[in-house]
């Protein structure tokens, strides 16, 4: 199972934020089913994200250019929260 065609079925079919204030926001109130943080995500975002235990939290291995890519959005992403997976199985990953 690929993780950026599951990524990029979530963003289709299910309930996806894009960027670190929503992403934030999202497990402030207890949304974020899964948090999903790039490589080279800037320490001071991802020490905030990070802090919280509740949320699973998944390193993307590439940038946030290149998660911008799998999301298909002409800008970078430096996180995103899954909120609702929709059709996808991206929550498998959560077990690995």
């Amino acid at each position: 199972m690929d993780f950026n065609t599951q990524l990029f079925r979530a963003l289709k079919t299910g309930s996806v934020v894009l960027g670190p204030v929503m992403t934030e926001k999202c497990i402030k109130e207890g949304t974020a089913r899964m948090i999903v943080v790039a490589g080279n995500c800037p320490s001071t975002i991802k020490t905030k994200i990070t802090k919280n235990k509740n949320a699973f939290i998944h390193t993307f291995e590439g940038s946030s250019m290149a998660l911008g890519n799998v999301c298909r959005k002409p800008f970078s992403v430096s996180t995103l929260a899954i909120i609702n997976p929709g059709e996808s199985d991206i929550l498998s990953f959560m077990r690995t």
